[in-house]
């Protein structure tokens, strides 16, 4: 369960759109959590901390993070290369 604290920090970082598509040139578009999975072991999820704004689409559409995962990080980057670019965002 996300404390008070996890809560406001998810929210902030779904606020920043997703950013995928914001680094395509596409704005920001609605954005869903996604918690990464990189580092992380076998069915574990990362803390509330470590998670990235991705819309539907790239979070579970047919080329996203969960459908194809090796695909997504060679097309966008790793996860871990774009959770240090949404934390960056969300403390600017």
């Amino acid at each position: 369960m996300a404390t008070k604290r996890e809560k406001a920090y998810m929210d902030r970082v779904a606020g920043l759109g997703c950013i995928v598509c914001r680094n395509s040139g596409f704005g920001e578009t609605p954005a869903l959590i996604h918690h990464i999975r990189e580092g992380q072991g076998g069915a574990q999820r990362a803390p509330n901390w470590l998670v990235l704004p991705l819309c539907p689409e790239h979070h579970d559409g047919k080329d996203s993070i969960h459908k194809d995962r090796q695909g997504f990080q060679a097309r966008y980057g790793s996860e871990l290369d774009l959770l240090a670019q949404t934390i960056s965002e969300v403390w600017k």
